[in-house]
């Protein structure tokens, strides 16, 4: 029988934010740029999918209910907000643009996302618990966390094993991760702040 976890209607909502929050609002933003040839917030965009991608692989490892997954969605939160506020160069040219409705919804998305991710970031870190002891992760406490994420599995992988989602998830990290070293020791020194090779 399945504890009562007296949270667990936040982190449903938690989930649904972010369906909202990470792909529906960007990904409209994003097609919106496009169709005005906002370059900046294109590229912006652009590397926010990049880094974003980290929740994609965070849901692939929590079907299996690997511990890599509470720490990756940790990170993810942390990555985004820098991600989105990083580079000089677009932070100028968003600036310099004249007011106009896409620039004030990217600006509120942007806020919120910072808003929601920072929060979100905040109140994983008791979880983080989940990841490091089996005993903990057996519990309602951490089990919680896992409901969403093996819905999405029953949804778009009916016929899969979760241990072979995992492993997606597994590749997914390693690519990420590789990229982020990448991006680290030797665009970042070469590069600084500026995105303009970005895309």
């Amino acid at each position: 029988m399945e504890a009562e976890v007296w949270y667990r209607p936040l982190v449903w909502m938690d989930y649904r934010l972010a369906v909202l929050f990470t792909v529906i609002i960007p990904l409209v933003i994003l097609t919106w740029g496009f169709i005005e040839k906002a370059q900046a917030i294109q590229r912006l965009l652009i590397i926010y999918w990049r880094v974003s991608s980290l929740l994609m692989v965070t849901v692939y490892l929590m079907i299996p209910a690997w511990p890599l997954g509470y720490l990756s969605g940790f990170f993810a939160r942390v990555l985004i907000p820098i991600s989105l506020w990083f580079w000089a160069d677009i932070n100028d040219d968003i600036a310099d643009q004249p007011q106009r409705s896409l620039k004030f919804v990217f600006t509120a998305w942007r806020w919120a996302m910072t808003v929601y991710c920072l929060l979100g970031a905040i109140a994983n870190l008791p979880f983080f618990a989940c990841a490091a002891s089996e005993q903990f992760r057996q519990q309602p406490y951490c089990q919680v966390w896992l409901e969403p994420p093996k819905l999405y599995a029953e949804w778009f992988h009916a016929n899969s094993e979760p241990g072979f989602l995992g492993v997606l998830g597994i590749l997914g990290l390693l690519a990420y991760v590789a990229s982020l070293a990448y991006f680290v020791i030797v665009r970042l020194p070469k590069e600084g702040r500026r995105a303009m090779q970005e895309e």
